[in-house]
């Protein structure tokens, strides 16, 4: 087993990776004016594997289009801050099975609204080099300022717009919506509500999420 000293060199690097990568990302908006299908990312785990799961939905009826799953080991430790290393590789693995092009990914975590400004959703969409949108469930970091015209609750972290505090649902939590990667905060902040059916979360995502686990489910019955 790693020693504490280099462990804790490991998460010193990786953070600092996680700073010069969050300088690439692009916040812009590069995601067609009509969104046609959105993918929905999540991961369940098992036992030292990690379960990724994409959901493909048409944007407009909220049908399911397409939906893949993968199973990899889990190759990276639990670190708060540091998650997206360990979720990426079985998601990664999951996308590259689609037969369907998403015109953006939904995942179910932070995006720029991270500590080193680099979640699980911006890490992703620099490695897909596709819009990506973080969707958490719960704050990170930052503090969510008086509503605007707009109806959401900037997020500051810093004295810096990272995000959006976002109520979906009537009488529910809301969410925190961050840049991922190549789209802007407010056409993030309108794809995810036109992707809400009856419940808090988007449907991309929570249909990700019912497939991870469904996976996992399925994996240890086999055991």
């Amino acid at each position: 087993m790693p020693s504490k000293v280099s462990q804790k060199f490991s998460v010193e690097k990786a953070h600092e990776l996680q700073l010069r990568l969050s300088k690439r990302l692009i916040f812009e908006g590069m995601v067609p004016e009509a969104v046609e299908y959105v993918a929905g990312v999540d991961v369940a785990y098992l036992e030292g594997i990690s379960v990724g799961a994409v959901a493909v939905l048409d944007c407009n009826s909220l049908y399911q289009v397409e939906v893949k799953v993968a199973a990899v080991k889990t190759c990276f430790p639990y670190v708060p801050t540091l998650l997206s290393f360990r979720e990426i590789p079985s998601v990664v693995s999951a996308i590259r099975k689609l037969q369907t092009e998403p015109d953006v990914f939904m995942v179910d975590g932070q995006g720029f609204a991270h500590p080193y400004g680099l979640g699980f959703a911006s890490h992703l969409g620099l490695i897909l080099d596709k819009p990506t949108i973080g969707v958490a469930k719960s704050l990170l970091c930052g503090k969510a300022e008086q509503a605007g015209e707009d109806g959401w609750k900037p997020l500051k972290y810093h004295e810096n717009v990272v995000g959006a505090e976002v109520v979906t649902k009537e009488r529910t939590k809301p969410v925190y919506v961050s840049v991922g990667h190549r789209i802007s905060l407010k056409r993030a902040v309108e794809i995810v509500l036109e992707c809400v059916g009856k419940y808090r979360l988007p449907e991309p995502i929570r249909r990700a999420h019912n497939m991870a686990n469904e996976e996992k489910r399925r994996l240890q019955a086999i055991r």
